[in-house]
């Protein structure tokens, strides 16, 4: 018998397990970072092995998918030991710290082209996304013009918020970017299709000094964080806020702000698409809606109903009209395209789920607007991308 594991259990692990046992894929374990954690995390999500270090992990024949949600800094030793383990691989985005890492991870997955790699962009499957996606591909909005949106949150607002990704060593030397507006360009470059070839980042951090508790602090447990008795003053690297201008190949134009300092913002990922013959625009926080606009008649909002989606959306829209999806059924939805693609074995098949090669993609992104905030100027990225 085949089954899964789960290397993390923090906020998004657990996240994993439950969307993975929506499809009735079997979890038979998970690794914490340490033995104990993985004790409690598989007491409490009811799994049959704690596993006591990652080595034993690999080892356990049974196991043909492992699902990596560690931090950052752990991404490519670990899935580089998966793969050459003999097992498929969905990574949590960012898929490494830097180039060089996803670099190697992308070669380690060319060399083997039936173990799957898979990076955990899972806000692509929104069934209203997959429906604007084939919109666009139709030739409904016309010639795009230009996108703007952002990923904003709130839940390090506080001085006294604290989590791991503030520590570059552990998440890399962005922060906000890293963890969210690479989920923001990736997305737009699914559903619009759009590569960059230039860009012009702006970043900033208003929280210079943070309050480090003496103790670990989940992702997103900022309330418990705030309460915490001890704590140490620490200087902070990691930007809180960007903003970043791109051109894209295609002559497009775009904007996206990101923040993790936008009070009242718990996570809204937006976007607006405009071309030369209408408009499409999508946001998080409403994700069951597609506003559709127009110059020469009423615009309309698209409510999401399987019986309205264009046909490649229709399979990732499992709930009828007026009964809603979100969050966590992106999940399963991701699950069930690299799942049913494993199932099927025909690896020849373009994949419908994000690779290693968008993982790369994305950080060298990351990279490009580092250097970019940092040299004050524009950065060309055409050519160096997939």
């Amino acid at each position: 018998m085949s089954s899964v594991a789960v290397v993390g259990t923090g906020f998004i692990g657990p996240v994993h397990v439950e969307a993975l046992r929506r499809l009735d894929i079997d979890v038979k374990g998970i690794l914490g970072s340490s033995p104990e954690k993985s004790r409690q995390a598989a007491a409490r999500l009811g799994l049959r092995r704690a596993y006591a270090s990652y080595a034993e992990l690999l080892a356990d024949d049974e196991v043909t998918v492992v699902h990596i949600t560690s931090p950052n800094r752990y991404h490519l030793k670990q899935a580089s030991g998966a793969l050459e383990a003999g097992k498929h691989v969905i990574c949590e985005k960012p898929l490494a710290m830097d180039t060089r890492e996803s670099g190697e991870l992308l070669e380690l997955s060319r060399q083997r082209p039936t173990q799957l790699a898979a990076v955990n962009y899972n806000i692509r499957f929104y069934p209203l996304l997959l429906h604007a996606r084939e919109l666009i591909k139709s030739g409904a909005i016309g010639e795009i013009y230009s996108v703007q949106g952002g990923y904003v949150q709130d839940w390090l607002l506080h001085d006294s918020d604290w989590n791991w990704r503030l520590e570059p060593a552990a998440g890399g030397a962005l922060r906000a970017i890293g963890d969210i507006g690479t989920h923001w360009m990736d997305l737009l470059g699914f559903v619009a299709g759009l590569e960059v070839s230039s860009l012009l980042a702006d970043l900033e951090t208003f929280i210079k000094q943070r309050k480090k508790p003496r103790g670990s602090v989940e992702t997103f447990s900022a309330k418990s964080a705030r309460q915490a008795a001890e704590f140490d003053l620490v200087d902070v690297e990691t930007e809180d806020y960007g903003t970043v201008l791109f051109h894209y190949q295609s002559g497009a134009q775009g904007v996206m702000t990101v923040s993790q300092v936008s009070a009242g913002r718990k996570n809204r990922i937006f976007f607006e698409i405009t071309g030369s013959q209408g408009a499409v625009a999508w946001d998080g926080e409403r994700p069951n809606e597609l506003w559709l606009g127009h110059r020469d008649r009423p615009n309309e909002i698209l409510v999401k109903d399987p019986a309205l989606l264009a046909v490649a959306a229709q399979p990732y829209a499992n709930y009828p009209g007026g009964h809603q999806e979100g969050f966590p059924d992106t999940f399963k939805q991701l699950y069930r395209a690299f799942y049913d693609y494993l199932t099927a074995g025909d690896f020849d098949r373009p994949k419908p789920f994000p690779t290693f090669e968008d993982g790369h993609q994305e950080v060298l992104l990351s990279e490009k607007i580092l250097e970019s905030h940092r040299s004050r100027r524009w950065v060309t990225v055409e050519g160096e991308s997939r």
